[in-house]
């Protein structure tokens, strides 16, 4: 997929199918990060129970390794490296995604359920996960997910969740300094008033006034 047009078709529609849910009953496990005496100091601009609510967001664990693992292969596959710019995962899209399910809870069940689906359906294919599938193998299964349109009735559960990653990597990606280089945006910048262009003066007879 052309990494410009696999940014086609984002959605955030939910994750509704019985397989999806039944996959998504691991418990959250937390890990415990000590506190350094800077990060006691307020941040400008914030409210404190906003640096602790994120303090705490990135203290917990809520993908397991593997679930990680294929996360960044996905979105390795979404945007991948080129001459421009690096990859999702050199713009640290996976852990991007890790914050922001634990940022917006809504993303929990359907990212795990969709993960499951999509290592179910490979195994059923090629015997393996997919993240231990060859890197054919996991374009092959892409493209039945990647295009809404063109997708079979019995791979619309895997369509909505790539969907939804495709949706979160885009917004991880295009966030960073990397994804922002990518797309040539230069900000504002100072500026030359050099005049009226003369196609302009000319387009309104004005070509021979003098300002």
């Amino acid at each position: 997929m052309n990494r410009r047009d696999s940014l086609k078709a984002i959605g955030l529609t939910a994750v509704s199918t019985a397989v999806l849910l039944e996959a998504c009953k691991q418990p959250d496990t937390k890990t415990e990060v000590a506190a350094t005496p800077d990060e006691t100091n307020k941040e400008a601009g914030r409210e404190q129970w906003e640096i602790d609510r994120d303090k705490r967001l990135k203290a917990e664990t809520y993908f397991t390794k593997h679930e990680m693992a294929t996360i960044t292969v996905l979105a390795d596959i979404i945007i991948p490296k080129d001459d421009i710019s690096g990859s999702a995962s050199d713009a640290k899209v996976p852990e991007f995604i890790e914050f922001i399910v634990k940022d917006i809870p809504e993303h929990k069940v359907p990212m795990r359920g969709g993960l499951k689906w999509l290592d179910v359906y490979c195994f059923n294919k090629f015997s393996k996960s997919f993240i231990d599938a060859s890197s054919d193998q996991q374009i092959s299964i892409i493209d039945e997910i990647a295009y809404p349109k063109k997708a079979k009735p019995e791979v619309q559960a895997g369509v909505t969740f790539f969907n939804r990653m495709r949706n979160l990597t885009a917004s991880g990606f295009y966030t960073t300094e990397i994804g922002v280089k990518d797309i040539g945006y230069a900000g504002n910048a100072p500026n030359q008033w050099t005049g009226v262009p003369q196609d302009v003066l000319k387009q309104y007879g004005m070509e021979n006034v003098k300002v």
